[in-house]
């Protein structure tokens, strides 16, 4: 009787529903053990502290990025002038970048960056205060953002280099994944707040919350418990025989040597929206500063996408494809925006362009961190950073140049242009390198 029911080499009603439930219990371990891996950097306490710092501050940040376009646009009604802003602010970090990684490497990080941190809240709460009392002008907001883009010369090399003293090796690129969505949720919440805040407050008040928030970071790099030894630990030597040590090095390191490379096309001629956008959002769709903020929160929300993406496959590491599907799509959206119109439409290429950027900038920033050596990796972030940020005076003066005789389309298109004919050409090197090594192998 028992066969007729349950007959031999066939699972019961009861064996199924149990390995249902057993598979059904599986699938929700692997999400859970995905769910973990994406955000596996949380776990360890000093970059919990970081990164919590960090998300705080980054608000104010985008904030005061926002409101300080828009005052200059106001004072000078000059996309030119307010191209020079921005070629004021980031040419300290074309000077001296080089000596801050060799400074990254001798000094302990975390008091270096309680000092930069302090510097740049200083900065802001003087802007707020300039221009809350009705007194600030253009040279005021020159002299300070070139004195803002000095501190970042030291700060952004050494905050890059530092997060793998908080999470060692294992779990960087994740570490350096959930950066990029406290940055880019920043980048979201940040302009549209600030769009807002002009609109019924003025622009004052963006500065001095952005001043404010530095506290947050200040306050957590205060608790954090590392080793405050410099990683650097060789005989004294010149800076400049330190810069050279670590030159070398790119040289000698094709992977490090092309990304670097790249990095610094797509910055000149791509990556320059603190030029274009307010100029798109006045001059070509008729927005006011409400609009301005909406636009640039559009590129953080995708920007957010593109990296909460990335934190959930950071486990793989860093991929080549990624890279350069991330440099290519940029351009073409860009590309994309010089012909539209529309603001709704802008909104969704904007979007578009913030994933493909942060899919590049993260997949570069890891893949130069886990192939430099400790004692080396401040030099080489220095110089990434030289390329990312420090060659920004270029392509502001760039884009407010070509914005200025044919506003913001022109300098989407031909920097668009430019970046696709750049990023192919390093395609071709790799691949040309490939078939040779190919050919000696045979």
């Amino acid at each position: 009787m028992l066969m007729i029911f349950f007959p031999r080499g066939k699972k019961s009603f009861g064996q199924d529903r149990s390995i249902c439930s057993r598979k059904a219990g599986l699938e929700v371990v692997i999400r859970n053990l995905s769910l973990a891996q994406s955000v596996a950097a949380l776990g360890h306490r000093n970059y919990r502290l970081f990164w919590f710092g960090q998300l705080i501050s980054l608000q104010g940040t985008w904030m005061q990025n926002l409101a300080q376009g828009w005052l200059v646009l106001q004072m000078t009604n000059s996309p030119f002038l307010l191209g020079v802003v921005t070629a004021v602010q980031f040419a300290p970090l074309l000077l001296f970048s080089l000596v801050a990684g060799v400074a990254a490497d001798r000094v302990p990080k975390r008091k270096l960056l309680l000092a930069t941190q302090s510097g740049s809240a200083l900065t802001a709460f003087t802007l707020g205060i300039l221009t809350l009392t009705g007194k600030v002008q253009y040279w005021h907001v020159l002299t300070l953002a070139a004195l803002l883009g000095t501190i970042n010369s030291f700060d952004t090399p050494t905050r890059q280099s530092f997060i793998v003293e908080l999470v060692g090796k294992k779990d960087l690129m994740n570490a350096i994944a959930l950066n990029s969505t406290a940055f880019n949720a920043a980048r979201v919440i940040g302009p549209a707040i600030a769009g807002l805040a002009i609109g019924k407050l003025g622009i004052a008040p963006c500065f001095l919350l952005n001043a404010a928030s530095f506290l947050a970071v200040i306050a957590c790099l205060a608790v954090i418990r590392v080793d405050d030894n410099a990683r650097d630990l060789s005989q004294e030597e010149a800076v400049w025989k330190k810069i050279g040590e670590g030159l070398r090095f790119i040289r000698k390191t094709p992977v490090i040597k092309r990304t670097i490379t790249l990095t610094g096309i797509l910055s000149v001629f791509v990556m320059n929206f603190n030029v274009l956008v307010p100029i798109l959002a006045r001059d070509t769709l008729g927005q006011q500063a409400e609009g301005y903020g909406y636009l640039m929160s559009a590129t953080g929300i995708g920007s957010f996408i593109g990296a909460v993406s990335l934190a959930f496959i950071s486990s793989r590491g860093p991929r080549r494809k990624l890279l350069t599907a991330g440099a290519l799509s940029l351009c073409l959206f860009q590309l994309l925006l010089a012909v539209n119109r529309s603001y709704s439409l802008a909104l969704v290429l904007l979007a578009f362009t913030g994933w493909s950027m942060i899919t590049y900038v993260a997949s570069a920033n890891t893949t130069l961190q886990l192939n430099s050596p400790d004692h080396l990796r401040g030099r080489v972030m220095s110089v990434y950073t030289m390329v990312f940020l420090g060659m920004t005076p270029l392509g502001s003066l760039f884009s407010g140049a070509l914005s200025q005789v044919g506003g913001a389309p022109l300098g989407f298109a031909a920097g668009s242009l430019i970046g696709l004919a750049s990023t192919a050409t390093v395609l071709m090197r790799i691949r040309r390198g490939r078939s040779v090594a190919s050919d000696a192998k045979i």
